[in-house]
């Protein structure tokens, strides 16, 4: 079963608690601090593969999931890192959020790799925080939480020519007559539902993939028919075949090509400013030479009649397909170059907050903001001193002149995820 899309989720290991611990062992006084810090958690890479040309084993929503880092030690022992999760999927895979259709990443090669979510780093144990002025720091960091995402996968044949055109135009047919490729045939509307990929050899030597998709018609860019699912195959060809049916249908094949044509261009991605070359099947039918002087005239272009039965000109379309190649570049799916996901650029402008102030009712209030919810979950409350960090933080950002602001009175709650204090002026 050929399946292009699927939507799975992510989710990254949490880094290993830092330990907090004190060296005591017979003739070394003093010992110190030696609690060790955390292991990263796992992250989560998506690989192209080769071997694999479906989304078929993501057919129902998957998760997949890392291991958590080991928490650290005494004697300053470190916690062993989780292992990355790898997830092979097919080459050709375009990769984005689902959240808000945010771009992650296009692995159109195959081992190619990309990150999609980080595992959190461990923890510092507390003989990181040893310092002059404390000497035996009952302190320790928590691990950064992993990652959790929602992820649409989508698979964009690798294809260099696609055939479009109405359906039952012959476009099965041709990809039958030039590579050994078997799609169904037969003389009933969307016989193809699913995309077929050949590899057409020219007698020059030369070679290209050559995609047969399903029937298109007026209104596919919306949804219509088979179009919008099957669409987004023909975004990597670099060369569009047009074929116009030009046997007794009782349809306009000048109209067909227009009508075909608008929704190249509806769709977007510049469908319509690739190179096209327009071919006129079924030319052994009766009548079919007349219309094709007709639809020259129309069009003003040239055509190439063809018959797949007859093979009428099959080897000049090939050798035409193969010069257009040759000075057709690679045309990208998104404007914006695709940036490593290990590096943000962030300006003063759209830097988020670190915290933000939220009213749950008349006297309960909550502090929210991803920066200050990480802190929170990396401070390891459970002692004296690591309350006293998490306090002093919330001081020193003023949240407590914020709340004021805010019209906070004496007594109300104030919320940090799961942790709740008194508010005093």
């Amino acid at each position: 079963m050929f399946i292009d899309r699927a939507v799975i989720e992510v989710r990254s290991g949490k880094g290993g608690d830092g330990a907090i611990a004190f060296l005591r062992e017979k003739y070394v006084p003093k010992g110190g601090p030696a609690g060790g810090n955390g292991g990263r958690g796992g992250s989560i890479f998506l690989r192209a593969s080769k071997t694999i040309n479906t989304l078929f084993n993501f057919r129902h929503s998957k998760t997949f999931i890392a291991n958590d880092g080991e928490k650290g030690g005494i004697k300053n022992q470190y916690g062993k890192y989780a292992e990355d999760v790898i997830v092979d999927v097919p080459v050709g895979t375009v990769v984005y959020l689902e959240k808000d259709k945010e771009f992650l990443g296009d692995l159109n090669e195959d081992g190619k790799m990309i990150r999609v979510a980080k595992g959190g780093r461990g923890g510092r144990g507390n003989s990181c925080f040893k310092s002059s002025t404390n000497r035996v720091p009952k302190i320790a960091e928590n691990g950064e939480p992993g990652e959790r995402k929602r992820l649409i996968l989508e698979l964009k044949l690798l294809a260099d020519v696609g055939l479009v055109g109405f359906p039952s135009v012959g476009k099965s047919t041709l990809l039958s007559v030039v590579s050994a490729a078997k799609p169904e045939i037969a003389d009933y509307p969307f016989t193809t539902i699913t995309p077929n990929l050949g590899v057409v050899s020219v007698k020059d030597g030369s070679s290209f993939v050559m995609a047969d998709l399903p029937g298109l018609i007026e209104g596919a860019h919306q949804g219509k028919g088979l179009g919008l699912q099957f669409l987004r195959h023909i975004e990597r060809c670099r060369v569009i075949v047009h074929v116009i049916d030009l046997s007794e249908t009782g349809r306009d094949p000048y109209e067909d090509y227009q009508v075909i044509n608008n929704e190249l261009k509806e769709y977007g991605f510049a469908l319509d400013k690739r190179p096209q070359i327009i071919v006129a099947s079924k030319m052994d039918e009766e009548g079919a030479n007349e219309k094709l002087k007709k639809l020259e005239k129309q069009i003003g272009k040239e055509i190439i009649p063809i018959s797949a039965i007859t093979e009428e000109n099959i080897d000049k379309l090939l050798y035409k397909c193969a010069e257009v190649l040759k000075s057709t570049p690679l045309f990208p799916l998104y404007d914006a170059k695709e940036e490593d996901l290990d590096h943000k650029t962030y300006t003063l402008e759209d830097e988020e907050p670190f915290f933000t102030i939220g009213r749950i009712d008349a006297h309960t209030w909550s502090i929210e903001g991803e920066k200050m919810l990480k802190f929170y979950h990396m401070t390891n409350i459970s002692t004296d001193e690591g309350m006293m960090v998490l306090m002093s933080k919330i001081r020193a950002l003023r949240i407590d002149d914020e709340l004021e602001n805010r019209g906070a009175e004496d007594g109300d709650t104030v919320i940090l995820d799961d942790f709740e204090f008194e508010y005093v002026r």
